[in-house]
């Protein structure tokens, strides 16, 4: 019970972009993970992959809509890096080493994201 309410507090005191910040790093740990994992453990990476490209493909539906209010260059560019996470998705499930492309991918977008002062990604 007590997580619930950590959780539901975190959420109402946290601002969109931490909770962004705070979602890559764990779908960043599970790619880390999965890159970790036995190259025989296709559920583990099948997951992780799943999970990031979800996460991509919700941001792209986002910066697709009429009221989403990023600038149109930044809106198009998080589009089309989501057609390549989902693109080399495909690749890194057959491939363990192509999981790094998309865990340095996730990396640098933490850092945009992270607060000021902040220096750690994942």
């Amino acid at each position: 019970m007590s997580l619930q309410a950590y959780q539901a507090a975190a959420t109402r005191s946290e601002d969109p972009r931490s909770t962004e910040y705070r979602l890559f790093a764990q779908v960043t740990r599970a790619l880390m993970a999965a890159k970790a994992a036995d190259k025989h453990d296709i559920a583990t990476r099948g997951d992780a992959l799943d999970w990031n490209r979800r996460v991509w493909t919700n941001f792209a539906t986002d910066c697709a809509s009429e009221g989403n209010q990023l600038p149109e260059n930044l809106r198009a560019s998080i589009i089309s890096l989501s057609i390549f996470i989902s693109r080399h998705t495909t690749v890194a499930m057959r491939d363990n080493t192509a999981l790094d492309d998309l865990i340095d991918l996730n990396r640098t977008i933490m850092q945009g994201l992270a607060p000021a002062g902040s220096t750690s990604a994942a």
